[in-house]
């Protein structure tokens, strides 16, 4: 991974006045900009150059005079039309210039700059996909200050599109964003045309700190997410990046972002509805290229913009054609740890996450961390980790076009997996949207003495612990289910749900404590029947990885309580 100096030590970085007098008076580029933003961030080497404000340090206040200067004012409006290029925009993504027109090839490939104008437009192109259906054209939006302004299909070769206009300038961050999938067009991107009395009137937005790399399928591609149930076919207007777990986790981590993504696809087997292999829809032959399509079936430069961390997501499609056959899911684990050699040629430094399982798959997952530990032990590379991913609530959460994921499921899946990459760059991560009871412990207490006895069944398969109770003791906390490994932040705001059976009009208390017995929250539940629902909010006092959860049912004998699809979710 790429070492990074940290904001502190950027800011403490002093240089001579007298050295930094050249680069003070000089007039600045988008280039100029970008090299002290990379310098701050610590990808850079720091030159005496880069004191604009000659105070003898390089900070956040060098940037901030750098900036000026692109807003200065000319005095005069003028429209000018200015091309795409690394002095107008930033490119976001697997992107590819050929005469002038920039394309967005995947999901989430895109365009960012920032305007200081009066009024703007952008110029887009259309490829072949033009010709297709209107409801399987390219999607794309613009978003004006992280906010979407236009959504549509790109159904014209040529076509201009208004981003703001008004009577007095304004400053704003622009983004032109590929919403659909590679496999069905790209959006090309031309030109930008402004009413600006600015110095510079376009210029690109900085480079983030973090870069992560998402190679999945039709999940990552947030195949119909906006579906209206799970009988709704495949549509490009139901696909929505801004809506998949991976455009949703660099958001949560304020990092950029690049998706290769190709629905149906696989290591092994693309999607196959007959059994047989399909060889013709795997991601491995065209990973190195920017994109599968035959217009971009050019070679991508992974140094030009190196992946802090790379997440593969794919298993899906292969587990249509593995099923449960042992000799196709060990060939699976073959195809994976050759692409992982693949994929790590091509990031030397990246932290690679492979994960599987939303949308089921769960029976090829254990041959996945077969890869992974086939993958090290070959090659001796420790920068690699993996996990199972939740199965989608399909009743709970619902489901998108054709049983994909809904919005609530991958949302749920970037609060796991930003998690996860947060541990892995060692910074903090919100837990916002995380169920920290996921991967909980089921276990029950008894008090022997007192003579209580039970007995205990957990199920997987709808996360749910059955208590039978030969002898409750004398006191309700005789015999309590305890659920532990329960991670708390102090000041953290939760959603505790759960659904319980046991004899009607019966009240169970229950309670979260830290490991050292200090109550967080505590609660009774009323049982009214089968699977009465509970749900409360609170706010946690403490901060404790090994919280637990107990849940009361001593006192009495021959009786038993179930507890079902329990979730703690830090939701502020």
């Amino acid at each position: 991974m790429k070492k990074k100096l940290s904001a502190v030590s950027a800011l403490l970085i002093s240089l001579s006045a007298a050295t930094a007098s050249v680069f003070a008076a000089q007039n600045y580029s988008a280039k100029d900009l970008r090299a002290l933003a990379d310098a701050l961030h610590g990808t850079e080497k720091m030159s005496a150059e880069q004191d604009v404000n000659g105070d003898g340090s390089i900070d956040v206040f060098d940037l901030i005079a750098v900036r000026k200067t692109f807003t200065a004012s000319t005095g005069e409006f003028t429209k000018t039309t200015l091309p795409i290029s690394d002095e107008t925009v930033r490119s976001v993504g697997r992107n590819y210039t050929n005469d002038g027109v920039t394309w967005l090839v995947h999901s989430g490939s895109a365009v960012e700059f920032t305007v200081n104008a009066r009024s703007a437009e952008v110029e887009l192109a259309g490829d072949s996909s033009i010709s297709n259906g209107e409801d399987y054209r390219s999607r794309y939006a613009v978003l004006v200050d992280d906010e979407v302004v236009v959504d549509e299909t790109m159904g014209e070769k040529s076509k201009k599109v208004e981003i703001f206009k008004g009577d007095t300038p304004r400053t704003a961050k622009v983004k032109v964003i590929h919403l659909s999938e590679a496999n069905n067009g790209a959006i090309g991107v031309k030109n930008i045309t402004v009413d600006s009395n600015a110095a510079v009137p376009v210029a690109p937005t900085a480079d983030k700190k973090y870069r992560i790399e998402f190679i999945g399928d039709s999940i990552t591609c947030a195949y119909g997410v906006e579906g209206k149930n799970q009988y709704e076919n495949f549509k490009t207007t139901t696909e929505n990046f801004l809506k998949s777990y991976a455009y949703l986790t660099a958001q949560k981590i304020d990092a950029d972002y690049s998706a290769v993504s190709y629905s149906g696809h696989g290591i092994l087997s693309g999607y196959t509805s007959d059994g047989k292999i399909n060889t013709e829809s795997l991601v491995p032959p065209y990973y190195e290229y920017i994109g599968k399509p035959a217009d971009y079936q050019k070679p991508w430069d992974f140094s030009a913009k190196p992946n802090d961390i790379v997440v593969i997501n794919l298993g899906t499609n292969d587990n249509s054609y593995c099923g449960t056959d042992e000799e196709k899911m060990t060939s699976y684990r073959t195809e994976y740890a050759k692409f992982l050699a693949q994929v790590r040629k091509c990031n030397p430094d990246a932290h690679i996450i492979c994960t599987l399982g939303t949308m089921g798959a769960t029976e090829l997952y254990p041959y996945l961390e077969g890869a992974v530990e086939d993958f090290k032990k070959e090659s001796g590379d420790t920068n690699i980790s993996c996990y199972q991913s939740a199965v989608q609530d399909m009743q709970n959460d619902g489901l998108g076009s054709d049983w994909h994921p809904s919005l609530v499921t991958q949302q749920k899946s970037a609060a796991v997996l930003a998690d996860k990459i947060c541990n892995v760059l060692g910074i903090e991560s919100d837990q916002i949207g995380l169920d920290v009871a996921a991967d909980a412990n089921y276990d029950i207490t008894k008090n022997e003495a007192s003579g209580a006895n039970a007995s205990t069944f957990f199920s997987d398969y709808d996360k749910s612990f059955w208590v039978n109770v030969v002898s409750g003791g004398t006191k309700s906390d005789d015999i309590c289910m305890k659920i532990s490994g329960i991670d708390m932040k102090k000041g953290g705001k939760y959603r505790i749900s759960f659904k319980m059976t046991g004899d009607k009009g019966r009240e169970i208390p229950i309670s979260i404590k830290s490991s050292d017995g200090a109550e967080i929250y505590s609660a009774t539940v009323a049982i009214e029947g089968e699977k009465t629902p509970f749900a409360e909010e609170f706010t946690s006092s403490i901060t404790d990885k090994a919280s637990f959860l107990t849940v009361e049912m001593g006192g009495k004998d021959y009786s038993n309580v179930t507890l079902y699809e329990l979730h703690i979710e830090k939701i502020g």
